[in-house]
């Protein structure tokens, strides 16, 4: 994996609170946790503690809250909301694939087609993962990977795109080919004039 990063003033950031998209299981946890670590090789005084979210705007407001650091996926239909934010300064990128993602089920599959919940951005990858044979009725759109896998423990789907993370919390299997997605992601913090 290459994992570029670029520090665009992070020192002044070594103790602040991370907020992200959770629950448990999304690839912003696992962004954020390879972001914390990154932050301990470059400042060995740093502590920031990850704070999970259900949508990336409360964990933008959060930040504003906490003076914190908001971690963002790129492929994020609304990242241009954080950059144009005044109160909102671009701190740090990184380059970081995520869990791996795939179609996961704990159940047999119906004879009809399927009701499938994702997350939005990664939705283009249902019908490249999708076995064949199957066909999707509806999308079901949720905040996270981790929502859309809890949506099938809860009937309200049959399968999810979700990611390894969030299938295994939530005791789900793979039914299709799984893969990560080469992400970047950006990193906010308040903007020190605000």
């Amino acid at each position: 994996m290459n994992t570029h990063f670029m520090d665009m003033g992070l020192v002044h950031a070594t103790c602040h609170p991370v907020y992200t998209l959770g629950p448990s299981g999304t690839s912003s946890e696992s962004a954020s946790k390879y972001f914390c670590m990154r932050m301990k090789e470059f400042y060995s005084d740093s502590l920031n503690p990850i704070n999970l979210n259900e949508t990336y705007e409360q964990a933008r407001d959060n930040t504003k809250q906490d003076n914190g650091l908001l971690v963002v996926a790129n492929a994020y239909q609304k990242i241009n909301d954080f950059y144009m934010d005044s109160h909102l300064n671009l701190l740090a990128t990184f380059v970081f694939d995520t869990p791996l993602y795939g179609i996961a089920t704990n159940r047999s599959l119906p004879r009809r087609p399927l009701r499938i919940a994702s997350h939005p951005a990664p939705i283009p990858l249902i019908h490249e993962l999708l076995p064949p044979g199957l066909q999707i009725e509806t999308i079901i759109e949720k905040n996270s990977t981790s929502e859309a896998a809890n949506a099938v423990t809860q009937q309200e789907a049959d399968v999810a795109l979700t990611t390894e993370i969030a299938a295994n919390l939530h005791n789900l299997s793979f039914i299709s080919k799984v893969r990560p997605i080469h992400m970047l992601w950006s990193v906010f913090g308040c903007h020190p004039s605000k």
